[in-house]
């Protein structure tokens, strides 16, 4: 599998903000407001990170040989979560900054500026996560093959004897 393009997420984070501005727009005009973030997003969010980044750890405490007994299984696994992350991250950041920029024109209002405040906060914590999920992507990254054993497809001693 390729690691995440940084370009794919970028593109991400823009359309949903997009979109989440146009909608917000949308449901603004029909006098539905959405609520506040809630701190509980931010702890979602940031133990969701934090669940990556130990997952990743023990991946890359295999590569480094100080952790022998790694299923091959669960190193795939945890690279697909971390791509998986980085895109709910950009998702998530796309979607607490429409929020954020739907009350920017407001921000004088007390009440407004606590959203944006919020919303701001929430698009830090979701900027951790892509960042994570970029990093334990980084963190399974098999090595590159050693020359003895294969170099321009040729055959290794190992790939010999089975």
């Amino acid at each position: 599998m390729r690691r995440t393009p940084i370009r794919l997420l970028i593109l991400t984070a823009a359309g949903v903000t997009l979109l989440g501005m146009l909608l917000l727009r949308v449901l603004d005009a029909q006098g539905v407001r959405v609520p506040r973030v809630a701190w509980v997003e931010y702890v979602a969010v940031l133990t969701l990170a934090v669940l990556i980044f130990w997952l990743g750890w023990a991946v890359r405490s295999y590569q480094k040989g100080s952790k022998p007994d790694l299923d091959p299984v669960r190193a795939a696994r945890t690279f697909v979560l971390a791509k998986a992350g980085a895109l709910t991250g950009a998702i998530l950041v796309g979607r607490y900054l429409a929020a954020a920029l739907d009350v920017v024109g407001d921000i004088q209002i007390e009440s407004q500026r606590d959203r944006a405040i919020a919303a701001g906060v929430a698009v830090l914590c979701s900027v951790v996560l892509v960042v994570v999920g970029l990093v334990v992507e980084k963190f399974c990254e098999l090595p590159p093959p050693d020359d003895d054993v294969e170099r321009d497809g040729e055959r290794g001693p190992e790939a010999l004897a089975g």
